[in-house]
């Protein structure tokens, strides 16, 4: 590596996130300049201290330092990587609990939907505001967006700031692993060809050594059914390709799933799985109080151990990989991106958010093309992104009608009652993070 790189992360109340990625970095080698950005000083002094514990293991040639102020940070900076959850836990939390009285249930409600929504119109003003003051300080850099709604976020910022951004998950590479193993074969013999959204992202083609290897996968279900993910096989069985990333993320995009005693006559967030979505959120404060634990030696560090087989399926270091590949410090590498469509799919907006199979090297990100895209994954395609365009537009100009028009548009509400009194709930509950709206 040359110069020492300069990378800003913001939002290192993600104490877990953050520790990954320094320990990615670290691991990869080269010399790091790591500046963290947290408007909370007891998240950002955690994540401080972690950082540097872990610096100081390794011995490695990387600083360590932070600010709650970003502009005293970002100046200059190489790449910058957001981790930010405007309204934290709690707020986040809310976007759950607050739309059972709807009859509305989510696993997550950070994606889509009314969860998806309310998420989106609180965080991309703060987004934007981030990317503006990038163009004033650090206009080259490269902007790392990790802050769910990926999707909505990722436009707004493409399409209304001047910086270079992407989005990450690692939820198709997780699937290409699981795939693989459900036919006994290693992820390095495998190779898969990904579209969608994220956190709807399809695998229309799935090869081994280079063969169709979906009659493998079928064959291998039908000797050991699969009931983990009971409505992503309903739907490969329907469309033949794979949705990722598993049924509680795929059904917040399906209204029909999200009624009480919908999903098999389960309710997602309650008894769909091993645990509710309050068992699910609590154990956030568990991590944050284990990272805090490392960071002030109160207990010794849990370092990254790879598998037997040398691979890793986390967001960290599929964002090292893709970062080295950019900058042009490492080999090129494929990876599904977050990237706009501008001709992917001639059927959605340009400015929409496709994730999609993307070669990713020095000259740039380079999105595998599709001639087309199957009919039905198209149609489910087509309704999301015209949502998120509603929602976008709804964030950028303070829109509650938009908003309204959003939650119609992806069926959350069948009629317009319904919406306005959802849209409603999103105000009253989280309005001091919405004074942008008229």
């Amino acid at each position: 590596m040359g110069k020492r790189k300069k990378i800003v992360l913001l939002g290192v109340g993600s104490t877990y996130f953050t520790k990954g990625i320094i320990e990615s970095l670290i691991k990869y080698g080269g010399q790091w300049d790591v500046q963290m950005v947290d408007i909370d000083t007891h998240c950002l002094d955690i994540a401080i201290n972690l950082g540097k514990r872990l610096v100081e293991h390794y011995k490695a040639d990387v600083t360590v330092s932070g600010s709650t102020n970003r502009l005293d940070v970002l100046k200059n900076a190489d790449a910058v990587v957001s981790t930010i959850g405007v309204g934290g836990r709690k707020a986040w939390e809310q976007d759950v609990l607050m739309f059972r009285r709807f009859n509305i249930y989510q696993s997550t409600g950070d994606t889509f939907g009314a969860g998806g929504i309310s998420r989106s119109i609180r965080t991309i003003p703060p987004m934007l505001e981030i990317a503006s003051d990038m163009e004033k300080h650090c206009k080259d850099a490269l902007l790392v967006n990790f802050t769910n709604p990926m999707s909505t976020v990722c436009w707004a910022l493409n399409k209304y700031s001047k910086i270079k951004t992407i989005g990450l998950c690692y939820g198709v590479t997780y699937y290409q692993n699981y795939l693989a193993n459900l036919i006994g074969a290693s992820i390095k013999d495998t190779w898969c060809k990904a579209i969608g959204v994220n956190h709807f992202t399809w695998i229309t083609e799935f090869t081994h050594k280079g063969e169709n290897a979906w009659p493998m996968v079928k064959e291998a279900l039908i000797k050991k059914p699969d009931t983990w993910n009971k409505f992503a096989w309903e739907l490969f069985d329907t469309f033949g390709a794979f949705p990722t990333v598993g049924d509680g993320h795929i059904c917040e995009f399906m209204p029909g799933m999200q009624a009480k005693g919908a999903y098999y006559g389960k309710t997602f967030g309650v008894d769909n799985g091993d645990y509710s979505f309050e068992t699910y959120a609590k154990r956030w404060d568990d991590v944050f109080d284990e990272m805090a634990d490392q960071a002030y030696g109160r207990k010794p560090l849990a370092l990254i151990e790879d598998n037997e087989a040398g691979e890793t399926f986390r967001d960290e270091d599929l964002f090292v990989d893709v970062l080295m590949a950019y900058m042009g410090e490492g080999p090129p590498v494929e990876r599904t991106i977050n990237l706009p469509n501008n001709g992917i799919n001639t059927s959605l907006p340009p400015e929409a958010i496709l994730e999609v199979t993307t070669l990713v090297n020095s000259v740039g990100f380079h999105p595998y093309q599709y001639e087309s895209v199957p009919v039905g994954i198209n149609a489910f395609m087509q309704r999301i992104a015209a949502s998120h365009a509603l929602t976008v537009e709804a964030s950028v100009g303070g829109d509650k009608n938009m908003v309204v028009q959003a939650l119609l548009a992806d069926s959350v509400a069948l009629d317009r009652q319904t919406a306005l009194e959802i849209a409603d709930c999103i105000f009253e509950t989280h309005g001091a993070y919405l004074t942008h709206f008229a």
